[in-house]
């Protein structure tokens, strides 16, 4: 495409990932910018490109320990490292490119990172307009004026805010007409009116769709990267220690079945047949469960998929449905085997509750997940072991735990801070659930709590390695020959098909 003339938008994904492991990266197309290059495409003239500075094309997978701290030394030396070569390869998109304004995705945890993709960009040209939008920006405004390399931050969802800002980005005292962001004039914060959220989810694009005209090395990305989709934004629920409300808001916004399904032919015509929901709560109510799986199961019988749903919604009824239309994994956010702590994080289940969902999920042979969190404020070593007891009664298929985090902008983060667990000036760059460092009991000592955690860790570790062996082992059980072999090549199972050939 020629774009000679054309005004140029840089959409960048700073890297997080890639700085904890020098082989391990983000192999999936960040759907936040997807839908910002699609809106921005369909209702401007500038041109386009996304740039994901956390992938890398030869990526293995990687092992995570909270404990350990080795991947969390490695990202915090190359943050500090300006020489290292994820910063060079960061100089010379934006090189290249030449954007006349660069907008940036960012969490609290790659913050910093974001904040030296800004600084770059900054470098090069400072005409560059440089916009940063997602949860971190949404929440702590403060945080991002602090800092000179930003110019504008987006509150919220940004797709029309994108497209309204961009249409007046040369106009500054137009700025103010522009809902839903904040920036500085004269030394003076302005915040405009907050922006209403959409309400029409399937006016939103495809960000298949535009992925190989805007999509840096689009080509070396595997299918897989493209299978995510999301059915829902918004979320009824009011977990102590999520900040998703703040970003989506409470209310649950549905796409219709029919968009789902047409967005999923999309990505079947590209030869993806295994998509992800990508929803913090799949379905959310029984009615929309039951409507948009019959449709996938109408439209799109070929196609399996997987998502993480509410305990609250798992019914046979509901869980056969979801069987009948593809579903072959269920991952459930548990968090702790203890109904006390579950209560305190508003989580508005019991463990009992836990037990019989996966019961069901189990009985109707679709793969479990399950996410635990330890740590929280409450923590006794009872507490700690109620979990470990859970997670050995639950024996999902794929656990994962982490420790537990207070963001910013959340009630658990305000907590945290009233009872003296973090500092006044607290370090961005530390929040990650991988710092070894993370502790916020007020009743365990942090070399204690290292001890009980690394049992969970361990016990984790080995569910996780039998359990994905039978799933592997299962699921090349039903492969073709050729299937088997293409698997093969992607997971290096040669042992697990010579036993099945035998």
């Amino acid at each position: 495409m020629n774009t000679q003339g054309k005004n140029k938008i840089l959409l960048i994904e700073p890297p997080f990932y890639r700085l904890f492991h020098d082989k391990y990266s983000l192999n999936k197309y960040p759907l936040s910018l997807g839908y910002l290059a699609g809106t921005i495409r369909k209702h401007t003239d500038w041109d386009v490109m996304v740039y994901n500075a956390d992938f890398m094309p030869k990526s293995v997978s990687m092992r995570i320990s909270h404990l350990s701290g080795a991947g969390f030394t490695n990202y915090r030396n190359t943050l500090k490292n300006a020489s290292a070569s994820i910063w060079d390869e960061v100089r010379t998109t934006i090189l290249n490119y030449r954007p006349n304004v660069v907008g940036i995705t960012s969490k609290t945890p790659n913050f910093e990172s974001a904040s030296i993709v800004a600084r770059i960009a900054k470098e090069i040209d400072n005409k560059t307009i440089v916009i940063t939008g997602g949860p971190h920006p949404s929440i702590m405004s403060s945080d991002i004026l602090n800092r000179k390399e930003f110019d504008i931050g987006v509150n919220g969802e940004g797709e029309e805010t994108m497209v309204e800002l961009l249409k007046t980005i040369y106009n500054k005292p137009g700025w103010k007409g522009v809902t839903g962001i904040y920036y500085r004039d004269n030394g003076e914060v302005v915040n405009t009116t907050p922006r209403q959220y959409i309400e029409d989810m399937d006016s939103l694009c495809f960000p298949a769709e535009s992925a190989e005209s805007s999509l840096k090395d689009y080509h070396k990305y595997p299918n897989s990267a493209f299978r995510y989709i999301f059915a829902i934004r918004g979320c009824p629920y009011n977990c102590w220690f999520c900040g998703s409300r703040y970003v989506w808001s409470r209310k649950a916004r549905f796409r219709s079945p029919q968009s789902v399904v047409e967005e999923i032919k999309l990505l079947n015509k590209r030869g993806i047949h295994y998509v992800e929901f990508d929803d913090d709560t799949f379905g959310i109510n029984k009615k929309y469960i039951l409507e948009l799986c019959n449709h996938l199961a109408k439209y799109t019988p070929k196609t399996t998929w997987r998502c993480e749903i509410n305990i609250k919604s798992v019914e046979d009824d509901i869980i056969q449905c979801m069987k009948d239309s593809g579903c072959e994994f269920i991952t459930l956010g548990i968090e702790s085997g203890n109904n006390g702590i579950l209560e305190k994080i508003r989580k508005g289940i019991t463990i009992e509750e836990v037990l019989r969902a996966c019961a069901i999920i189990k009985k109707h042979k679709i793969g479990l997940g399950a996410f635990f969190m330890v740590g929280f404020p409450w923590e006794t070593e009872e507490t700690l072991k109620d979990t470990l007891n859970a997670i050995k009664k639950v024996n999902a298929d794929q656990t994962i735990y982490s420790i537990f985090m207070p963001y910013p902008g959340t009630e658990a983060f305000e907590y945290c801070k009233e009872k003296g667990l973090i500092p006044e000036n607290f370090d961005s760059s530390s929040y990650s659930h991988q710092s070894p460092e993370n502790c916020f009991c007020l009743n365990i000592a942090h070399d204690k709590f290292r001890m009980l955690v690394s049992e969970i860790e361990r016990e984790t570790d080995k569910i996780n390695s039998r359990n994905n062996k039978k799933l592997v082992f299962n699921k090349i059980k039903k492969m073709s020959f050729k299937e088997m072999i293409s698997s093969v090549r992607e997971f290096g199972i040669r042992k697990i098909i010579k036993k099945i050939l035998k």
